[in-house]
């Protein structure tokens, strides 16, 4: 069945109780003549035949105050439109209009949202929880992570605080709040279904470190935060599934991911990522028996970049690398990680398998070239 991935802009349960009964009913003879606890042995443990069922008396936890967590955010939630000039079927200039979300990240007007929701706009226009209304301009995009940073001129906002991500549990409550549809900000709740998610969103990018989470998120939530019950952004709403039969399927980037290239657009404008130089394809069956291989794990190398660290490591075609800077790498998103997680410059070791045999090289990371 076909899936499709799309950025999010807009372009008491009744239980019956069942009754245990025991034993027989008894003759006004017998009843007047059988002891209160018959035992032929001599045991005097009364016999019971179903199971023991133990009522709890503690009372149940309250839920969590969703609208207390929304009234704490809310102010640093903001609606973004934008406008972009495209050129129609007969080559004709035509104005698109998109709606979308981003949070405050600091009281003098940085915000945070998607590169998808600015990318190529001609004008921004920033929208205030108190409804006062602000032209932006870009700060700085790096379509590589689906992020960007837009910034009015205001002052003494109310900035959203960030949380750690990492600490996130698969059923921990979170709350989604954006600009919904483009119909204003709106908030929904659910729960953190699945963490540390990859998924590609088109030919060229896959976003990693991604939380699933069952909380509703529509066309307009683009950029918007996805925050905890401590009213904390642990995520920035970006993409959801759309696919038959597929309900409650939407992602968030981890602020573990974006935080550190969050700091680097409004620095320098830009971000940098580490790079090796290398294509890479999961060590499977096929590899496997195509190229003869005596290991079962690790990531396979299908292509060295010339003049790349990798090259200058000395890693070829058809190397599977088993370990990256102290840790194993058993899958490419693994790999891709510690790449990331790495400082450019950094002489990191590698562990990989040629002709059956295990070696250790050293590679320096440079900056990924096409960063800007």
């Amino acid at each position: 069945m076909k899936r499709i991935i799309v950025y999010l802009t807009i372009s008491l349960l009744l239980v019956s109780s069942l009754i245990l009964e025991a034993g027989c009913d008894l003759t006004a003879e017998d009843k007047a003549t059988e002891p209160e606890t018959p035992s032929t042995t001599g045991d005097t443990t009364p016999d019971t035949t179903g199971p023991v069922i133990t009522i709890s008396e503690t009372p149940s936890p309250a839920l969590p105050s969703i609208a207390d967590v929304v009234a704490a955010v809310k102010p640093s939630v903001v609606a973004i439109n934008t406008e972009i000039t495209t050129l129609d079927f007969f080559n004709q200039e035509s104005t698109q209009e998109a709606a979308g979300s981003g949070w405050i990240i600091s009281e003098d007007g940085y915000i945070v949202t998607n590169n998808h929701m600015v990318e190529g706009a001609q004008s921004i226009t920033v929208i205030l929880d108190d409804g006062s209304l602000y032209d932006a301009q870009i700060v700085g995009t790096d379509p590589l992570t689906d992020l960007a940073v837009v910034k009015i001129e205001a002052e003494n906002l109310q900035a959203a605080r960030v949380g750690d991500s990492s600490a996130m549990r698969i059923g921990d409550w979170v709350v989604a709040i954006g600009n919904s549809l483009g119909q204003g900000i709106r908030a929904t709740q659910g729960i953190v279904s699945r963490t540390g998610v990859s998924l590609q969103v088109d030919m060229d990018t896959v976003l990693y470190g991604l939380i699933e989470t069952d909380a509703a998120i529509n066309p307009g939530n683009s950029g918007g935060p996805l925050v905890n019950l401590a009213g904390e952004v642990i995520g920035i709403n970006s993409v959801k599934t759309v696919q038959v039969e597929v309900e409650g399927v939407g992602y968030s980037i981890s602020t573990r991911e974006a935080m550190p290239i969050i700091e680097q657009l409004i620095t320098t404008g830009f971000a940098s990522h580490p790079w090796l130089g290398v294509s890479l394809y999961p060590v499977d069956q096929y590899v496997i028996e195509r190229f003869g291989l005596t290991i079962d794990k690790g990531v396979f190398i299908v292509e060295v970049v010339a003049g790349s660290p990798a090259d200058r490591a000395g890693l070829q075609s058809y190397d599977v690398i088993t370990s990256f800077a102290g840790k194993e790498t058993d899958t490419v998103d693994e790999l891709i990680l510690g790449i990331r997680g790495a400082s450019i410059g950094e002489e990191v070791e590698i562990v990989y398998w040629r002709d059956n045999a295990e070696h250790t090289t050293y590679a320096t990371l440079i900056r990924r070239p096409d960063d800007s």
